[in-house]
C-alpha cells in the first residue's frame, strides 16, 4: 500500500541537543500508529515535524509523495489535509464552540458561513457535543474542549490526524471521553498518528506501535509484538514501568 507519510533520515536539534537522530518512518492510509516512549525521547518533536510546526535540520518528509521540506511546497495548502490536536486544546476563548469550528472553513477554505456551520454541527454532534454548539469555550471542561479541538480539525476533512498527547492535560476521570472519540475515528478508517502515554489505548487501537528512545526509533511492531514480546531491553524496562504503575 502507498504511504501517506514517508519520513527519511530526519534530524532535528535544539541548540546542541540532538532531539531526532536519523528517523525513518512510513504511515499508510487508514493506519493508526501510536508513538510511545519516555518524556524527552523525541516523540512530540517528531509529530510536530510532520506538518512543519518544527522545521527539520535535514532529511525529508513526504506527504502523498510531495516533499514538505522543499522550498517549492505550499505548506499551508498541504496543512489543510493534516489535522492536528494539541495537548492544550488551542481554542479561541473569546469565541463560542461553533465559531471555533467554522473559523478555518470560512477564512482558509472561503466557505459560505451556513455551509461551514452545517459541517461543524455534524462533527460536533459526532463527538457528543450537540448540546454545546453555542456554549462559550471558556465554560467547557477539559474533556469537552479537547473534543471541540478534534471536531475543529475534522471540519477541514483531513486525510490524516496527528494527536500530540491529547489526554495529558486532562483530569483522569475525563480522559476516557476523549479516547472514545479517537477510537470511533479509528473505526471509521481515519489515518492517525498518536503520541500518547495511554498504553491501553495503544494496545487496543493501534495497528502499529513505535517505541522511541533518546531520539531514535528503537523498536516498532504490532501491539502484540511490542507489549507481549518486546525485543529491546530499553522497551522492556519502559513497559514494566508503565504497566506496573
Amino acid at each position: 500500500m502507498e504511504e501517506i507519510i514517508r519520513i527519511e533520515n530526519l534530524v532535528k536539534s535544539f541548540g546542541s541537543l540532538e532531539v531526532l537522530k536519523d528517523i525513518n518512518l512510513s504511515i499508510h492510509p487508514k493506519e493508526v500508529v501510536t508513538i510511545v516512549g519516555a518524556s524527552g525521547s523525541g516523540k512530540s518533536t517528531l509529530l510536530r515535524c510532520i506538518n512543519l510546526l518544527e522545521e527539520p535540520d535535514s532529511g525529508h518528509i513526504y506527504f502523498e509523495d510531495e516533499d514538505l521540506t522543499s522550498l517549492d511546497t505550499d505548506i499551508n495548502k498541504l496543512r489543510e489535509d493534516i489535522g492536528m490536536v494539541f495537548q492544550q486544546f488551542n481554542l479561541f476563548n473569546n469565541k463560542n464552540v461553533l465559531d471555533n469550528c467554522t473559523l478555518a472553513l470560512t477564512t482558509v477554505k472561503k466557505m459560505d458561513k451556513k455551509e461551514a456551520e452545517k459541517i461543524a454541527i455534524k462533527h460536533l454532534t459526532d463527538v457528543g457535543l450537540k448540546d454545546f454548539i453555542y456554549a462559550s469555550s471558556k465554560t467547557l471542561s477539559g474533556g469537552q474542549k479537547q473534543r471541540v479541538a478534534i471536531a475543529r480539525a475534522l471540519c477541514m476533512n483531513p486525510k490524516i490526524m496527528l494527536f500530540d498527547e491529547p489526554t495529558s492535560a486532562l483530569d483522569p476521570e475525563i480522559v476516557q471521553e476523549v479516547l472514545d472519540v479517537m477510537k470511533n475515528l479509528a473505526k471509521d478508517g481515519m489515518t492517525m498518528v498518536v503520541v500518547t502515554h495511554e498504553m491501553q489505548f495503544a494496545k487496543e487501537v493501534s495497528d502499529r506501535v513505535v517505541f522511541m528512545d533518546k531520539g531514535i526509533i528503537l523498536e516498532q511492531g504490532s501491539p502484540e509484538d511490542i507489549f507481549n514480546n518486546p525485543k529491546e531491553e530499553r522497551t522492556k524496562e519502559f513497559l514494566r514501568r508503565y504497566i506496573n504503575r
